[in-house]
């Protein structure tokens, strides 16, 4: 498979979380503003495959190989620790929020026990960092094309039923984001942190500028469609949904209850792309290949007391905070670099 697939899907999984794929992400940034939210989708999405792009190519051009390596280069090491600090903390509780994500799904859709979801994705995620970068790219080569074809159907079907028929037009002029502009950035924000953390690992994957271009691009425009199809399925609903913490599984109800139960299982993938990303990056920073085992299982347990809070309840408070922080590191990154 070629490189720039790799990266791509790699890019997707690691912005196609819970609060994405569950539709709660969407309506937070977007949905609010109505059918304005389109265009702060399209600018995020925009956004994602510029930057992206750019901060690609700067990783092939200065032959970055850690996130350790990126910060210290560009911040010198007194303020690059804190730096340093805030993001091994948002790749710990990034990885909380999708494994509390895993067990609502074992409880609300599964009828499970909640502490059986966190430990299904615990468990298999040590798995797949035991194989680092290798691990990552196969498992996200595999389960995104799962996601795109999922989340694309269900909103295509969705609008030809209804025919396009939004309950929700006018939107919100303001909101405590802004308007729908300051929210798509905000957006592209919250996910900066993490996408700085995992793009700054893939220089071995990059073979040439040609490479990092058409990854950006590609992983770009696909979240911009996904975002739209999601989008325009909860404008559709939005009454019904809009205080809802995972939206669209209350809109799959009306596809069919088996077809809920199978959206439960794309979501989980999505949950499990991102936990992921966040793990590899955390363990990317701080492990040792000689203790690689242990530190691995014990980032693993000690992220299941967190997850503990509750998904709503992590992503309505971490997101927006993160998001501020993560937009000023990237612009931080793209000047200095």
């Amino acid at each position: 498979m070629k490189n720039w697939v790799k990266i791509t899907s790699i890019y997707v999984g690691t912005v196609i979380g819970a609060g994405f794929a569950s539709g709660r992400e969407i309506i937070e940034f977007f949905g609010i503003y109505g059918l304005k939210g389109i265009w702060g989708m399209l600018i995020s999405g925009l956004l994602f495959s510029l930057v992206g792009s750019l901060f690609l190519i700067k990783v092939y051009n200065n032959k970055i190989r850690g996130f350790d390596e990126l910060i210290t280069n560009l911040f010198g090491k007194k303020f690059g620790f804190l730096l340093d600090t805030i993001m091994i903390f948002s790749l710990y509780t990034g990885f909380s929020v999708m494994i509390a994500g895993s067990g609502a799904i074992f409880k609300d859709e599964l009828g499970l026990s909640y502490n059986i979801g966190i430990l299904v994705m615990v468990f298999f995620a040590f798995i797949v960092f035991l194989f680092s970068l290798k691990g990552i790219s196969f498992i996200n080569s595999i389960l995104v094309p799962l996601l795109i074809i999922g989340i694309v159907f269900t909103s295509i079907y969705v609008n030809i039923r209804e025919g396009c028929n939004f309950s929700n037009i006018e939107g919100a002029a303001i909101t405590s984001k802004g308007n729908f502009i300051t929210s798509s950035f905000l957006y592209f924000g919250s996910n900066s942190l993490i996408i700085i953390i995992v793009f700054s690992s893939l220089y071995p994957l990059i073979n040439n500028k040609k490479t990092a271009i058409q990854s950006g691009i590609t992983g770009g425009i696909i979240l911009s469609v996904l975002g739209i199809s999601i989008l325009t399925s909860t404008l559709i609903y939005y009454n019904e949904v809009s205080n809802l913490d995972i939206p669209m599984l209350r809109i799959c109800n009306y596809i069919g209850k088996n077809y809920r139960k199978l959206y439960a299982i794309i979501l989980w993938i999505a949950m499990f792309t991102t936990a992921l990303a966040n793990g590899f990056g955390f363990m990317n920073r701080i492990s040792k290949e000689r203790y690689k085992i242990p530190i691995t299982a014990l980032f693993c347990i000690t992220a299941i007391p967190l997850a503990k809070v509750g998904f709503a309840n992590l992503v309505g408070i971490i997101y927006p905070i993160f998001g501020v922080i993560g937009f000023a590191m990237m612009v931080g990154v793209l000047v200095r670099v």
